[in-house]
């Protein structure tokens, strides 16, 4: 990194990033653009982002854990599952041209927004949870599609897991953060492989990164999952929305 700021810049982003991806999800909106606009190439930051999501949701993981949450084996089943998706997803995602990767994201920025502002209300019911027979392959199934996007560039994902958990697998909110940072931690396990080993990843600055974004998952997985949640949706919405602008027509 070239200039002395940029450290503090990508904890700060970080510790953003980490809160909110535990928290609800879409925080590589913010991650992933930063990266960039420091001068690392479309591939490498999508490559190094993956250090700090690693490092992330595994300590949203032993959060989780330390205060009695977990879905083993059912989140095992998923992250095995987005795996195999994962490594598919990301070997396209080497090979992608920077203008091309670029415009996806920016695209994916405002579907995510969309999601964010017109996703039916979560309401807590009295609902059994649905993790077996049909209902645990049809999320196998949907997983592996969901790791094949993961792996490719992981944006806004979050969203789009919480929502398939609640309302097919009818999971509460904090049994569902729990299985996503799980899932997420396995399937990014693949990914970051496959981006090392085609030379797309910078630990330094990765680990920077990675500071900011495990901080602000252990504090989000160990507090109220509600506690923030509508300032934080708030606040990336309008990040999202000048992000998204930013990088569709200036580079």
């Amino acid at each position: 990194m070239e200039e002395w700021y940029h450290y503090p810049l990508l904890i700060g982003v970080g510790f953003a990033v980490g809160f909110i991806n535990t928290v609800a999800g879409g925080g590589s909106l913010l991650s992933l653009p930063v990266l960039i606009f420091l001068g690392l190439p479309s591939s490498v930051a999508n490559g190094t982002n993956r250090v700090a999501i690693t490092i992330q949701n595994a300590l949203a993981v032993g959060g989780f854990k330390s205060k009695g949450v977990s879905t083993y084996p059912f989140n095992v089943y998923l992250g095995i599952s987005a795996l195999l998706g994962a490594i598919i997803g990301a070997y396209l995602a080497v090979d992608i041209k920077e203008e091309t990767f670029n415009r996806i994201l920016a695209i994916i920025m405002i579907l995510v927004v969309c999601i964010i502002i017109f996703k039916p209300k979560m309401k807590i019911e009295q609902m059994e949870e649905r993790l077996k027979g049909k209902y645990l392959w049809l999320a196998i199934f949907a997983f592996f599609f969901f790791g094949i996007y993961g792996g490719f560039i992981n944006a806004g994902l979050g969203f789009i897991i919480i929502l398939f958990l609640h309302y097919v697998n009818r999971m509460n909110l904090v049994r569902t953060n729990a299985t996503k940072v799980a899932v997420v931690l396995i399937y990014t396990l693949s990914a970051l492989l496959v981006f090392i080993l085609n030379d797309k990843v910078i630990w330094e600055v990765g680990l920077v990164l990675a500071i900011g974004n495990g901080s602000g998952a252990w504090l989000a997985s160990r507090i109220s999952v509600k506690k923030g949640d509508g300032f934080i949706k708030t606040f990336l919405v309008v990040v999202v929305i000048i992000l998204s602008i930013k990088l569709w027509f200036f580079k």
